[in-house]
């Protein structure tokens, strides 16, 4: 399938993370069957020999295959995987216009399209796939995994239901009708302003300066994505956000319905620290409700993690890579 759209393509090494001697890396652009052109970096092992097991990456939520996405891309081809850390339709260098959109469907296919991509590679068994989503794209892996049987292997890392926080809110305290509606009308009396402007307002990405009252989990993400550790000039999160209508569909249709007719192993990992744990222990509670395939789904929680050290190891070493590998060798034999 030829790609329909030439993207611009950053040649220097731009990542939040240095490269790696033990790895090769260059860009590659595939497209999804919404003929979207996405552009992502292989992390190939050096020196592999034969077909190997390979593993798409993408997440966390807002943000850009040269930051978290690519650290884990990095390190698992560091322990023999092929891997591609990908950006998601309408961000970072892939294709989709208008910018800034996110898609339960669109960015559910972009995974699939990526699994497309790794599958037809000469030095990769088709029958060993796994993938790895971060934050908002952990929720997004799993709903791929209870749709894509080509998957072996699922890591959710960190994860957010995008559908729950969206339609509930943080923590759910937004659970009701009335505030539902409310969310709604205010972001269809966005679409009407939108429309009349012919342009998408964007709704601000992680806020800077950090006000002294802000939430922990506010406090975190601005560690992450405001500070040399994380920043990057692509990154929705790092700037000026998604559009403020941009995750609406996510607000009636939920990603995780199906979970629990997972086949494939899954790992469901999250720091025990962190806002957004109550995600992965509520994900993996209803994935193996009445799932008779059970042996091979585990949560692990990481002790004193919060949600960011997911994202980079938060200078303790907080990401279990040996787990990972463990994992992924285990389930894609």
């Amino acid at each position: 399938m030829e790609n329909t759209v030439k993207l611009e393509l950053t040649k220097e090494w731009d990542k939040t993370f240095p490269k790696s001697e033990k790895v090769d890396h260059r860009k590659v652009t595939f497209t999804n069957r919404y003929g979207i052109t996405l552009a992502a970096d292989l992390y190939e092992p050096k020196e592999a020999k034969g077909k190997l097991a390979a593993i798409a990456v993408c997440g966390p939520f807002g943000a850009v295959k040269e930051q978290a996405a690519g650290l884990y891309a990095r390190t698992m081809a560091e322990r023999g995987f092929i891997t591609m850390a990908f950006d998601p339709s309408f961000t970072g260098e892939s294709g989709g216009a208008p910018r800034y959109m996110a898609s339960p469907d669109i960015n559910t296919e972009d995974f699939q399209a990526a699994v497309d991509f790794l599958s037809a590679q000469e030095n990769i068994d088709p029958d060993r796939i796994g993938i790895i989503g971060i934050c908002g794209w952990g929720g997004l892996a799993l709903n791929v995994a209870a749709l894509d049987t080509r998957i072996k292997a699922t890591v959710a890392s960190t994860m957010y239901d995008m559908s729950r926080v969206n339609a509930n809110g943080y923590f759910d305290a937004e659970d009701s009708a009335d505030a539902r509606y409310a969310k709604k009308e205010a972001m269809n009396a966005q679409r009407m302003i939108d429309y009349k402007n012919g342009s998408y307002a964007l709704g601000g990405g992680v806020v800077d300066p950090l006000p002294e009252n802000a939430p922990f989990y506010v406090a975190d993400y601005h560690n992450y994505y405001k500070t040399e550790r994380g920043y990057h000039k692509r990154s929705l999160n790092s700037n000026g956000g998604w559009n403020v209508i941009g995750c609406m569909s996510f607000m009636n249709q939920p990603i995780l319905k199906y979970s629990n007719e997972i086949r494939g192993a899954v790992l469901i990992m999250h720091g025990e620290k962190a806002h957004s744990c109550y995600f992965s222990r509520d994900a993996y509670a209803a994935m193996v409700k009445d799932n008779p395939h059970t042996d091979n789904k585990e949560l692990l929680i990481i002790p004193d993690a919060v949600h960011t050290d997911l994202y980079d190891g938060g200078g303790k070493d907080a990401i279990p890579f040996d787990k990972l590998e463990q994992f992924f060798s285990e389930n894609m034999r």
